[in-house]
């Protein structure tokens, strides 16, 4: 054969992306005999209603191999020319210890298990995050602390809502100091609008206390260095009945008195220094740290711990667990996710250095700083003369001058106001660095050298002479107790120890490194490791997200395609890449409907309708933005009731603001009558937000604004294929139509001038940008063709498990021809009622045969949510329908009576690997039946490592810490 006759595929460098992606196209051909269909078309035509499916291809290049992508995505990284960054702000360089980037975040061990629902296969994720409240609960002087939020802006916001909350009849008005980070003003600001918050920025010395006010938000150190004196604004603002939040540094914390000794009720803030990379914004965890008294209120999730069934330690999600679902408009937040991988790698880099090594760190960046102040001042230039990091310095018309100097020495500073600089020092500061300051601020000719302030900064304490000694840090706010007290961070600070005690907790969880995670509504499918390259690489990982536009090119490039990519999949007009989680998407995208009615004359609009089957995280977010909800009914077959649907909205017709609808429905299947929905709503003056959490089922099938819909988030954290990373991060970008697109978010301090038109909802103005080159390399590896064929085999794969199923257990919704979208809901509800066995028992049993439980009783409470995804074999498909099948036998087995209701494989599980040792078996069923109930299992078994969790006892005797004992 000649090399011009060889077929293209023959040719190719190496296999597409699509036959790594999904299951062969012999597995698709069983499961379509299965079902009996000649073809997925045909299924296709079977599942969508004819009036939403896309009738023509996507407009994207066709897919590509592994390598083509990788040099595609490398040529972009070449065009980032970062400097290195001194611009602070809360973004700063840091060191990732080798040993935590290779064994946690580059570990897909650590980065493709799902949120701790489920605590039995959760301990090891669940214990770093326990470890991270510790960290900061130590750091912050404050006894409660959450396991973390997406930034430290958005924490701000979430401190505001809070002491609204508990405080707000005190005043409408809530005060922020002008020292505050910019970015951060500008979300308080956001969150306030539609809160009836009336928000003063002023100096708090001498502003704060003109008028009354419910609370005070503070920063310390100030935004520009200086450290004010918190402890007296703190105890003023308690005597006259003020909450106060305190935003800071915990890298700060090692030398300054934590804002907890001087009575603050919050304390917040980034953890990204310690270990995790700026990534041109994110991702990063916030902390959010508080008082007992309010603990009830705190956003996010907290770990707790409690007890399993056998009385030994174990942990769990405490309280927030699912609040969303449970409270709904009447939660404390839409935030239903966290930051938790890199929460986990700021605990672990805690961990690493100890308190003894953060201290050392701290020092040097403080003693460092100490030596740029003095030889500044020598030079005659005027800084703040109280500071830890950062100094903010006169330097009148030379501003911009200095500023050019420093980048093209290399080097970014901040520009304040317009005759200031500001300086900020990390732990990769170098005596060089420090001398290359000195030049780009005086000119060349530094008096120092770099041996002669490496013996300064290695001196220990230097002593200065006269005013000299007065800098720095005020005695007063000095720290003199101990922290990081624990055994957990004296333990584990040789790299092999920590190696082996990440391995540990690893070994704890269940992952997709372990099988199929078949979570209804959350898309666990696979994070090819290919697109986790580029996370790694250091020009998308080192830069600022507030660095110049023309030092990260390649970035906007990368980010004008992304965007222009999911543009074409959901036939939107413009798009936002800033919201960082699914729930801030919901919340911008709210944001934008409220904010074009209100330019319309129509800001009193303020009714939300929510059909009953909607997330929790939609009423929260309604009630986010000011907004009442309504329910709109769904009917047996858990469609949107259209009639109910028409009256409501006609009833509220003069002040109809949304509707909120997911698609494909959150019970699993297309509705027939989306189009009609849609429709209705505008009729009556209304906006459609559909909920993109269910786009696995629509990308190369249909498009959310073909629809009729007028915005939507997606979770590229499900469909585009961002790690869920044990709990976080996400992104959540909302695509909307044309007469929405003024009112995306802006961002005050962005490079970018198209986003200077209106407020942020994120720190950063890109969210987590340095995650979205995975999207990318998805989209890119994919193509037009794979895309659609990706979510068609999830579609596939959905019906096969409901049919093999529905022999055994009751399939609750499906569409007119019987067939569900993605996912389904079997109904434990009758087995329940006759047997006693309980959604929650099938769960914990499934632990038994080596799988994570589907999504519990949601939508619908007493059911299992199934989701198998497109990336899993039928194979894996096959072992979770065969361990469903087997479970239901056992369950027959109770319901015969040849186990007792009370003692039986199911409600004691899941098993471990200690109940096989107890020198006493009185169970009415084998060792055996209770940990090896599944073929294989000898040579391929996960274990438990803990019994079933008390979920309740761990709610009465709250604990968020290590106990004292």
């Amino acid at each position: 054969m000649t090399v011009s006759a060889l077929p293209l595929a023959t040719l190719s460098e190496s296999v597409q992306f699509l036959q790594r992606h999904i299951s062969s196209e012999e597995d698709q051909q069983q499961i379509l005999q299965t079902l009996g269909y000649e073809s997925i078309e045909a299924l296709l035509d079977d599942t969508l209603p004819n009036g939403i499916r896309l009738s023509r291809a996507l407009d994207l290049p066709q897919g590509c191999s592994e390598a083509e992508a990788l040099r595609a995505i490398e040529a972009l990284a070449n065009q980032n020319k970062p400097c290195k960054s001194f611009i602070g702000m809360g973004y700063y360089n840091t060191h990732t210890p080798g040993v935590i980037q290779r064994n946690l975040f580059e570990n897909p061990g650590w980065y493709t298990a799902y949120t701790p629902y489920q605590p039995e296969i959760s301990q090891g994720r669940l214990e770093m995050l326990l470890n991270y409240q510790q960290m900061v609960i130590d750091l912050t002087g404050l006894p409660i602390a959450n396991a973390s939020l997406l930034d430290e802006a958005s924490a701000a916001a979430e401190a505001m809502a809070l002491c609204h909350r508990h405080n707000g009849k005190v005043s409408p008005r809530y005060f922020v100091a002008d020292d505050v980070h910019p970015q951060t003003i500008d979300v308080i600001k956001t969150r306030a609008q539609w809160l009836g918050i009336d928000v003063i920025v002023g100096n708090p010395t001498t502003d704060l206390f003109k008028q009354a006010v419910f609370g005070v938000q503070l920063q310390y150190p100030s935004s520009y260095g200086d450290i004010q004196d918190i402890p007296a604004l703190v105890a003023q603002a308690k005597a006259q009945g003020v909450m106060v939040a305190v935003a800071t540094d915990l890298l700060a914390l090692m030398l300054l008195k934590p804002p907890g000794q001087f009575g603050a009720d919050l304390v917040l803030g980034s953890t990204q220094r310690f270990g995790v990379p700026m990534g041109f914004g994110g991702p990063h965890a916030a902390f959010f740290a508080t008082t007992d008294a309010v603990k009830r209120l705190v956003p996010g999730r907290i770990i707790g711990v409690s007890k399993d069934r056998h009385g030994s330690t174990a942990l769990r999600m405490s309280m927030q667990t699912r609040e969303q679902h449970i409270r709904r408009e009447k939660a404390n937040s839409n935030i239903c996710t966290a930051q938790a991988l890199l929460a986990n790698m700021a605990a672990a880099y805690a961990i690493y250095h100890g308190a003894e090594g953060l201290k050392q760190i701290a020092e040097r960046v403080h003693r460092l700083t100490h030596i740029l102040y003095i030889g500044l001042t020598e030079m005659g230039f005027h800084c703040n003369a109280s500071f830890f990091d950062t100094l903010t310095i006169q330097v009148g018309s030379d501003q911009q001058s200095i500023l050019l100097r420093a980048m093209n020495r290399g080097y970014n500073l901040r520009a304040v106001g317009d005759t200031a600089i500001g300086i900020s020092l990390d732990e990769t500061t170098t005596a060089n660095d420090l001398i290359e300051l000195f030049n780009c601020i005086m000119g060349e000719g530094s008096p120092l050298n770099v041996d002669s302030i490496d013996r300064q900064i290695c001196s220990g304490n230097i002593q200065y002479s006269g005013a000299a000694a007065e800098v720095g840090i005020p005695q007063a706010l000095r720290r003199n107790d101990r922290v990081l007290s624990h055994a957990v961070f004296k333990q584990y600070q040789t790299e092999t120890a920590l190696m082996r005690y990440l391995k540990q907790l690893e070994n704890k969880d269940y992952s997709l490194v372990h099988g199929m995670i078949p979570l209804g509504s959350c898309t666990m499918k696979l994070n090819a490791a290919v697109e986790m390259q580029p996370v790694s690489w250091s020009a998308f990982t080192n830069v600022h997200p507030y660095a110049p536009y023309d030092q990260v090119e390649g970035y906007h490039a990368l980010l004008q395609d992304l965007q222009q990519s999911l543009l074409e999949i959901t036939g939107y007009d413009a798009m936002s890449l800033q919201p960082n989680s699914g729930a801030l998407g919901e919340y911008a995208g709210l944001l934008a409907i409220r904010g074009y009615q209100a330019a319309q004359g129509e800001g009193h609009r303020n009714i939300c309708l929510i059909p009953a089957s909607a997330h929790g995280t939609n009423p929260a977010t309604s009630a986010m933005l000011g907004m009442k909800v309504v329910i709109v009914n769904c009917d047996a077959q858990g469609n949107v009731d259209i009639a109910d649907l028409t009256a409501k909205a006609q009833q509220y017709q003069d002040v109809l603001s949304a509707l909120m609808i997911t698609y494909p429905s959150t019970h699993g299947v297309f509705e027939e009558g989306i189009n009609e929905i849609c429709r209705i709503v505008h009729l009556y003056g209304g906006q459609v937000y559909l909920d993109g959490a269910n786009m696995n089922a629509l990308v190369g099938l249909s498009r959310p604004g073909d629809l009729g819909a007028d915005v939507s988030h997606l979770n590229l954290h499900k469909t585009f294929a961002i790690p869920h990373g044990g709990g976080g991060p996400g992104m959540g970008p909302i695509g909307v139509k044309a007469h929405l697109a003024p009112y995306l978010p802006g961002h005050c301090v962005a490079a970018d001038a198209s986003m200077t038109h209106s407020a942020a909802v994120t720190a950063a103005p890109y969210g987590s940008a340095s995650i979205l080159p995975i999207s990318w390399m998805y989209i890119k590896m994919l193509g037009a063709a794979g895309l659609k064929q990706a979510t068609s085999v999830a579609i596939l794969n959905a019906n096969y498990i409901a049919e093999q199923l529905s022999a055994h257990y009751k399939v609750l919704y499906r569409g007119k021809t019987n067939r569900v979208a993605h996912e389904c809901i079997i109904d434990i509800r009758p087995i329940k009622q006759a047997t006693g066995i309980s959604e929650e028992d099938i769960a914990k049993r499934l632990m038994d045969y080596g799988f994570h439980a589907p999504t519990m009783s949601f939508p619908v409470v007493g059911t299992l949510m199934i989701e198998p995804t497109e990336s899993e074999s039928k194979a894996e498909l096959d072992r979770f329908i065969a361990a469903m099948i087997a479970i239901k036998e056992e369950i027959d087995q109770v319901a015969q009576g040849g186990w007792p209701k009370d003692d039986n494989p199911l409600v004691n599980a899941p098993h471990t690997q200690l109940d096989l040792i107890s020198e006493a078996w009185t169970h009415s069923y084998s060792r055996e039946v209770a940990a090896f109930p599944a073929q294989g299992q000898l040579i391929n078994k996960y274990w438990p490592t803990v019994n079933r969790v008390d979920n309740a006892y761990g709610d009465r005797h709250f604990c968020c810490c290590y106990p004292i004992e």
